[in-house]
């Protein structure tokens, strides 16, 4: 499954997340964050950093390595 980028967009702009905020929570750049989002990348601190602000591990189509990681 491909991440859809969009979709993972849409879901920050509602709950007023952005980019820079799951940056700032990873330590990392916010162009690694939005390669991630839009599927350029696994990154997996963005990964991490998306799924601790609540993003659901199906919009983030997660690497085989991190599946099972998603909150409950």
């Amino acid at each position: 499954m491909m991440r859809e980028g969009r979709k993972v967009r849409a879901w920050m702009v509602e709950r007023d997340i952005s980019v820079s905020d799951v940056a700032r929570r990873a330590g990392i750049a916010r162009s690694i964050v939005s390669e991630t989002v839009h599927g350029r990348r696994n990154n997996r601190k963005a990964l991490r950093a998306l799924l601790a602000v609540g993003c659901p591990g199906r919009l983030l189509a997660l690497p085989e390595d991190m599946k099972g990681q998603e909150a409950a």
